[in-house]
């Protein structure tokens, strides 16, 4: 089958590739100048390169490979998007029509007009469903009590910022939320969460927004999490099951094994 792959930052387009690869698909790369390796170049038949806010040549790019099912994978720095984007006309007149320039609002908009010329988005997990999140625990220590209370008091207040556009993590420390994700990321919220707790554990809650389908924003963790946790005394690591990429998923489970860090795959009926 033929897909076109819009790939933003980190591993998540890489790993795609290679697993379209193997499935034998045809894969075109439309990659994000500011935001994408060069490695996607050697992974992919075709690879074009736009800047973040060519919408016209995006869409001019799919109509000249015949390509009608399009994945976006990776990640697109939400500062980039509101503070370095320098938008095309067709971009220009969707951000003049959106009533709250937040990125749900932005890509839904680009979504839409994909759809009006004939383009559809699939799922971003489709070529990755091995990596996502399985339920209960998956490490060889589970959360403790006092842990699983931190887990359920913070998926309450993660699925409640979760349709907000704000992140897609919290820090939690005996029932308190520490510190909500915003634009710097995990790793900087959870340095910042440290600080406040004075050595107390944490517990990291991760969501998804509440959509029936995950075309976009799928919340990703990866082995380079780990030592920020154990640098800032994070023992659990809560992912959505089903609904989050584990890149280089053995390792991260081994390093998590290795600190003693919990990793708990939990449930989330959307409503």
């Amino acid at each position: 089958m033929r897909y076109g792959l819009i790939a933003g930052n980190g591993r998540f387009p890489l790993l795609a590739l290679q697993s379209a690869q193997r499935l034998g698909h045809d894969v075109t790369v439309i990659a994000i100048e500011e935001e994408a390796s060069k490695e996607v170049e050697s992974l992919a038949p075709r690879c074009h390169w736009i800047s973040l806010g060519q919408l016209s040549k995006l869409i001019e790019i799919l109509k000249q490979e015949g390509i009608t099912e399009v994945v976006m994978a990776g990640q697109v720095k939400h500062a980039s998007i509101f503070s370095s984007i320098r938008p095309d006309w067709r971009l220009a007149k969707l951000l003049l029509s959106l009533p709250s320039k937040n990125t749900d609002g932005l890509i839904g908009g680009v979504i839409k007009i994909l759809e009006d010329e004939g383009i559809h988005l699939r799922d971003s997990t489709a070529l990755l469903k091995p990596l996502l999140a399985s339920a209960g625990a998956m490490t060889r220590r589970k959360p403790d009590k006092d842990e699983m209370a931190d887990v359920e008091y913070g998926r309450r207040v993660a699925d409640a910022l979760a349709g907000l556009d704000v992140g897609q993590s919290v820090a939690v420390c005996e029932r308190a939320c520490v510190a909500v994700e915003a634009m710097e990321g995990t790793d900087a919220m959870l340095r910042r969460a440290a600080a406040l707790v004075n050595g107390r554990r944490l517990s990291i809650v991760k969501a998804a927004r509440r959509r029936e389908h995950l075309l976009f924003d799928v919340p990703v963790v990866g082995s380079s999490t780990i030592p920020v946790m154990r640098e800032t005394g994070t023992t659990v690591l809560a992912v959505e099951a089903g609904r989050t990429l584990m890149l280089d998923r053995d390792q991260m489970i081994e390093a998590a094994n290795g600190a003693d860090i919990a990793i708990v795959g939990t449930c989330h009926k959307l409503d």
